[in-house]
């Protein structure tokens, strides 16, 4: 069922890709879209550590140790692929070369706050790359369960976890549905086929403005 949830989730973001991005795929489940990229569609996936045109996981006879991205998975290259610093690296993320990235996140809120990088009283390892992405990326997308393991709301009126950004969110999308973040607030865009509008509002910890009707997706 998890996985169910992620592919899901992965697949209706792949939608929002367009021909010619640029685009930074987060550690975690937003790495997973990369495999639902629509025919005719050529993307350029960029990772932190280095590597601009990203390919695919590899087979296990493709396996290089020494070839990974940022979440320290192995990858493979795609023709015309490059390697660089990390200073070059976040020298494109920092001049607004990256069309679109995709993160997980802890919580977000109606303003589009962003909140993924630690919990307090918790050991952080590092917050990685997410600030300089949400601050230089021209387009943030959430790729998030909608809810916490035990129920809780993490699409929130205020984030209450440290800010990894400000006003940086684009879209939300969960298992449940896809949420634009507007000047006027969350508008619901898409529920899942197999939810409700009721039980959108109720899983959701802000206000919903609706769509009318909300179109579906599976």
């Amino acid at each position: 069922m998890i996985n169910d949830i992620r592919e899901r989730i992965a697949k209706r973001i792949a939608r929002e890709l367009k021909d010619g991005d640029y685009v930074n795929l987060g550690i975690g489940l937003p790495t997973l879209v990369a495999n639902y990229v629509p025919p005719g569609v050529d993307i350029t996936l960029h990772s932190e550590n280095g590597m601009l045109g990203v390919g695919p996981y590899p087979r296990e006879n493709e396996v290089d140790p020494d070839l990974i991205n940022a979440g320290k998975e192995t990858v493979t290259e795609l023709p015309g692929s490059s390697y660089f610093n990390s200073a070059d690296s976040f020298a494109m993320v920092r001049g607004g070369h990256i069309d679109l990235t995709v993160l997980g996140a802890l919580q977000v809120d109606q303003d589009g706050n962003l909140a993924n990088w630690m919990i307090p009283g918790k050991m952080v390892k590092g917050m990685g790359g997410a600030m300089d992405l949400v601050a230089g990326a021209k387009q943030v997308i959430v790729a998030m369960e909608h809810n916490t393991r035990d129920g809780g709301h993490k699409i929130l009126t205020r984030c209450t976890l440290p800010f990894t950004g400000v006003r940086c969110v684009n879209l939300i999308v969960t298992e449940k549905a896809v949420i634009e973040v507007t000047p006027q607030g969350l508008l619901l865009r898409e529920i899942a086929s197999d939810t409700t509008l009721e039980a959108v509002t109720a899983a959701t910890g802000a206000p919903l403005l609706v769509a009318s009707p909300p179109a579906s997706f599976d």
